[in-house]
């Protein structure tokens, strides 16, 4: 069942949206090769808390961290440990904070240092495919029409979509209904109309589609072992267009 904000929700929403930027905008300002990404977990955890709110996804489904941290062949999901982000890294952080009984969540891939010029273009691409997305997220507008911007705006430059992975609804539940794909045809799915919150997040790989699960059980790999990028933002569908949420403003 999918769930239509009020006003009085959607700001609420907007609330713990900003917060939930704001915390991916401290991570940047810390981020640097030779930090552990538990150490970087930790910045964003005691952001959050400062600001009132608690880590949407500290606990969720058993994960153990403030931010799902992933580096370079990590898609998504990359618990936060002892390793060393490296110069010349990408580290994609995906994180959300709950507040006021609602929650946001964002994301956005990192370069650290120097990057080559082909890793530069992935993420260029994959965060113009966001926007891509959000344009298309109209009311009467079907969720494969946000899919179809993404999807082809992404392989038309040569790389490929996720597949296996969604962006999702969301409110007061982390994951609401429906799902987001980042691939399909245009005029199919869901139906856009005012009152729905979903979060679009395109995760693209360098080579190829496919995707595996570490024994951990969370970490996931690009089959091929070329990077990968993730950025992320919920966003409220309006008469007047979509707004997203988890924006500094």
């Amino acid at each position: 069942m999918i769930i239509l904000k009020t006003q009085k929700e959607l700001s609420a929403m907007r609330e713990a949206g900003r917060i939930s930027n704001q915390a991916l905008l401290e991570a940047g300002k810390h981020i640097r090769a030779g930090m552990t990404t538990k150490e970087l977990d930790r910045i964003l955890h005691d952001f959050i808390l400062s600001k009132g709110a608690k880590p949407s996804f500290l606990g969720y489904a058993g994960f153990p961290g403030t931010a799902c941290i992933s580096i370079n062949n990590e898609v998504i999901h990359g618990i936060p440990g002892s390793r060393k982000i490296q110069d010349g890294d990408i580290v994609s952080i995906d994180v959300g904070a709950y507040y006021k009984g609602f929650h946001g969540d964002n994301a956005y891939t990192f370069a650290v240092g120097q990057i080559s010029p082909e890793t530069q273009r992935l993420l260029d691409v994959t965060k113009e495919s966001l926007y891509k997305g959000i344009a298309a997220a109209v009311p009467g507008a079907r969720i494969g029409d946000v899919a179809y911007a993404v999807q082809s705006y992404v392989e038309q430059a040569g790389f490929a979509v996720v597949r296996k992975y969604v962006g999702h609804g969301v409110g007061a539940n982390l994951h609401e209904s429906p799902e987001v794909p980042n691939f399909g045809k245009p005029g199919r799915g869901v139906r856009l109309v005012p009152g729905m919150t979903i979060a679009i997040e395109p995760m693209v790989n360098l080579v190829g589609a496919d995707v595996k699960v570490q024994p951990d059980g969370w970490t996931v790999l690009t089959a091929s072992g070329s990077p990968s990028a993730h950025f992320e933002h919920t966003i409220a569908i309006t008469e007047h267009g979509p707004v997203i949420l988890t924006d500094p403003e």
